[in-house]
């Protein structure tokens, strides 16, 4: 794939996750066995996390502007870090929990397939291609 097609699809990609991510709220309404934990208990949890998403979601939309920009690509190694770390976490819990095996379908896999599609459409630093930012 050439470099501008990867960026346009970088960009897309960016944009898409930045307002699912803001949307995490209402979408935990309409799919809650696959973004809503603790059976719906705890709702302080949910809206800090929905809080937490929409503010990385906002940040996403504004790198899709310029993504290779240096404060970009160190924001942009955060949020596949974080979203890795989240998606991993929540893996073993869902597989420990059969209330909350409908994580396996929702949340878990999409961060996690969100995260390898931003790595690899991220443009190399420099001459020194992919990896993570020296």
């Amino acid at each position: 794939m050439d470099a501008v097609t990867k960026d346009k699809l970088l960009k897309l990609t960016l944009v898409l996750t930045g307002v699912t991510s803001i949307m995490m709220i209402p979408i935990g309404k309409v799919w809650p066995s696959g973004f809503v934990w603790h059976g719906g208990e705890g709702q302080y949890y949910f809206q800090m996390i929905g809080g937490i998403y929409a503010t990385l979601g906002a940040y996403m939309i504004h790198v899709a502007r310029n993504p290779s920009a240096p404060e970009h690509r160190t924001f942009l190694w955060f949020a596949i870090m974080i979203n890795i770390v989240h998606s991993v976490i929540m893996f073993f819990q869902a597989i420990g929990d059969p209330n909350e095996y409908g994580h396996l379908v929702g949340d878990v896999p999409i961060l996690f397939i969100v995260s390898v599609v931003i790595w690899y459409l991220l443009p190399p630093k420099g001459d020194a291609g992919h990896g993570l930012p020296a």
